[in-house]
């Protein structure tokens, strides 16, 4: 029966190059560089801890402008945030990346930080 589905000049044989392009596709879909894996590993572990650090200094923010906070906790908070920053451009600057690497394009919903 395969023989009648495809009978016909080898050019025709939608299957004669399935291996070719599968290969094709693998090796472009597929980077195992160890040095970019772990580039790009680094580039979203940074990016989620950028995207909470943002979020955890926006409710740090919140809590100094509603009063709730004493002058302490708000030194201990701005220190915190200074020096997470300051990691963090440690990191980015060890991993080869820049802030707008961490600025991942969502595409629709805009860029993420």
């Amino acid at each position: 029966m395969k023989d009648k589905i495809l009978a016909g000049p080898e050019s025709l044989d939608p299957f004669g190059t399935m291996d070719e392009r599968l290969t094709s596709s693998l090796t472009r879909r597929v980077n195992a560089d160890p040095e970019s894996v772990e580039r790009g590993l680094a580039q979203l572990v940074l990016t989620i801890i950028e995207l909470l650090r943002q979020l955890m200094e926006r409710q740090a923010l919140r809590r100094i402008d509603g009063g709730g906070l004493t002058d302490e906790q708000i030194e201990r908070l701005g220190n915190t945030f200074m020096e997470l920053d300051r990691r963090m451009d440690e990191l980015t600057e060890q991993f080869g990346l820049t802030s707008d690497d961490l600025n991942l394009d969502l595409g629709p919903l805009g860029r993420l930080l």
